[in-house]
């Protein structure tokens, strides 16, 4: 009986996420535990690490994580309004579909290495490898999102 309970709150959960985010809703609901993770590891590296505790920076880290969602909102709604404005037009607009999911990959990206910051100046061993993997990832977003200047 508890097993359905779960499975059904699950259910209702996957669905109001596939209704508002579409299909890739766990990436937007990854995104948030990770800004929470952040949030909470940079916390606890403030106060118990460093001594230096600040309401004042916490409130500055929150904002922070608002006007990343902001920023995200933008790109994913100038993806679509890009894409349906060149069906009307008759102009092939769809790359700009990737705008949104290249902003949420830098974020989610970022969120990953700042939480693996905070837990190395808190003296937990995190692989190498996954630090230099993230920076491997973002150089090659980086390079795939960067934007020739013309010459001439």
């Amino acid at each position: 009986m508890k097993i359905d309970k779960i499975n059904m709150i699950y259910g209702l959960i996957a669905t109001m996420g596939v209704a508002l985010l579409g299909k890739y809703w766990f990436l937007f609901a990854g995104f948030l535990l990770l800004n929470v993770i952040d949030y909470a590891t940079g916390y606890c590296k403030a106060k118990f690490y460093n001594k230096n505790e600040s309401s004042a920076i916490g409130a500055k880290g929150i904002f922070k994580k608002v006007w990343y969602w902001t920023v995200i909102g933008i790109a994913f709604f100038v993806s679509m309004s890009f894409t349906y404005m060149g069906e009307v037009i008759g102009v092939d607009l769809s790359f700009v579909q990737f705008f949104g999911w290249f902003t949420l990959a830098t974020y989610l990206i970022n969120e990953i290495r700042s939480i693996l910051e905070n837990l190395v100046e808190m003296n937990v061993k995190v692989p190498t490898f996954l630090i230099v993997g993230l920076s491997v990832t973002q150089k090659l977003l980086d390079a795939k999102t960067e934007v020739k200047e013309s010459e001439g």
